[in-house]
């Protein structure tokens, strides 16, 4: 299989009951999914099992792929839904925002280290200061990089609807960092 194939010609030979095409999808997309998976259900196990959850459903599911959106479009909806089912199916929810720990830069000095942990921290503890809805917008948006539309078809909600959680939810983060002491506004 050559490494330009797409995630859409994937998909294709995935449905078709090609392992190594599911291998490599698996190889691409993962760590996406674990990570986004994470931030929602915020553990580690849940967020295992999510990623074989996500992939068994695609093996299933490759051949009523329609391509009306990019492959990891798809799969982040799928990481939503099961995120959403565990969370309803875990009683004892809590949020717990150590999971997503900052990674240091190893080219830094100590003091610039501490500076970028202190930082990522308020951001962190900023980002939970946010509505589940606008911190799941913000995830979508800044960490999956994903465009309005899709977000909309994430969520499964209109793409007004993102644009307006979006304003509100870079309104309040500002709002937040600033009584943070970080007055760098946000993006």
């Amino acid at each position: 299989m050559t490494q330009a194939a797409t995630d859409e010609v994937l998909i294709a030979r995935i449905a078709q009951g090609d392992r190594l095409a599911m291998q490599v999808l698996y190889g691409r997309h993962h760590v996406r999914v674990y990570r986004f998976g994470l931030r929602l259900v915020r553990d580690e196990q849940t967020a295992e099992d999510l990623i074989s959850e996500v992939f068994l459903d695609v093996w299933r599911q490759a051949g009523k792929f329609e391509g009306r959106s990019a492959v990891s479009t798809w799969l982040l909806a799928i990481t939503r839904f099961k995120a959403l089912s565990a969370l309803r199916r875990r009683k004892d929810f809590e949020l717990d925002d150590e999971a997503a720990n900052a990674i240091e830069d190893s080219s830094d000095n100590p003091e610039t280290v501490v500076q970028k942990k202190d930082t990522s921290e308020a951001l962190r503890e900023c980002l939970t200061g946010l509505s589940a809805d606008h911190r799941e917008i913000v995830d979508l948006v800044y960490y999956h990089e994903k465009s309005v539309e899709e977000v909309a078809e994430i969520v499964g909600i209109p793409e007004n609807t993102v644009k307006t959680r979006l304003f509100y939810a870079r309104k309040k983060l500002a709002e937040l960092l600033k009584a943070a002491g970080i007055e760098r506004g946000w993006p």
